[in-house]
């Protein structure tokens, strides 16, 4: 079993901020990536950012320069310090994860979601 739980969502301003964290559990042998997908209603889910265990990172471009990732490897965590903050930022966060198993299984894994709303 392996589970992502993802915390920090809510209601913010816009420009304002807001930090989303994620916690892998599990039998799990090791993370290549994590990182955060979003889907706002009647959208498809899309990539938001990512991060290898080596440390690189990917963004969207819509949020480069506003959102930072990062990621502890030890504690099995990403973070995404959201600033900034505008009305299309609206969505459900979506935590994810490419993992091995303690059986040596690969694994693409999704946490429950947590919803971000930018509304003044």
């Amino acid at each position: 079993q392996v589970q992502l739980v993802e915390s920090g969502g809510g209601l913010v301003q816009p420009g304002g901020s807001l930090r989303l964290s994620c916690a892998a559990s599990g039998n799990i042998f090791s993370i290549e990536v994590m990182g955060w997908y979003r889907q706002a209603p009647g959208k498809q889910r899309e990539l938001v950012a990512t991060i290898t265990s080596g440390g690189n990172t990917n963004y969207a471009d819509s949020v480069k320069g506003r959102f930072t990732i990062s990621g502890d490897n030890a504690k099995k965590t990403v973070d995404l310090q959201m600033a900034s903050l505008k009305p299309e930022d609206t969505a459900a966060y979506y935590c994810n994860a490419d993992l091995t198993t303690t059986w040596r299984i690969r694994l693409r894994t999704w946490g429950q979601g947590t919803q971000v709303t930018v509304s003044s």
